[in-house]
């Protein structure tokens, strides 16, 4: 296996809603596994994800888990995730759905370097930046 890199989100008991809303807009192929799977399922936080992992067709891979109780969760401030390439289409496809109930701090247009380009934070906190190569002149 080659190395990769691949964002992986800490969230505050939203880890599952948040890995399956990513896995509605990229499919593929998502695990979880919670805390209580590998410990007491009594205990609290047994629910809340211990490590999710989504394998997507285009060959994107994001990881997440909740924060187990007692640890400091600080939301948004430590990942943003880029998603990039030449495929205009999926990439605005993805863009729209991500920013839906989120906010924009860049809107994604034409940029002075030639691509088109966007940064946004999704309904969960997580800032996104879509980059859509340009065509060669």
């Amino acid at each position: 296996m080659s190395s990769r890199l691949n964002p992986y989100i800490s969230f505050d008991g939203s880890a599952r809603q948040a890995l399956e809303f990513y896995n509605g807009i990229f499919g593929g192929e998502l695990t979880v596994s919670t805390f209580g799977d590998f410990g007491d399922k009594e205990a609290p936080g047994a629910d809340l994800v211990m490590h999710g992992q989504l394998e997507t067709d285009a060959g994107y891979t994001i990881m997440a888990a909740d924060t187990p109780p007692g640890m400091e969760y600080s939301p948004g401030t430590n990942i943003t995730v880029s998603l990039s390439g030449d495929d205009a289409d999926q990439l605005r496809g993805y863009w729209e759905k991500l920013i839906e109930g989120g906010s924009v701090s860049v809107p994604l247009e034409k940029q002075m370097w030639g691509d088109e380009f966007g940064q946004g934070t999704d309904k969960f906190g997580i800032s996104w930046l879509v980059n859509i190569a340009g065509t060669p002149s």
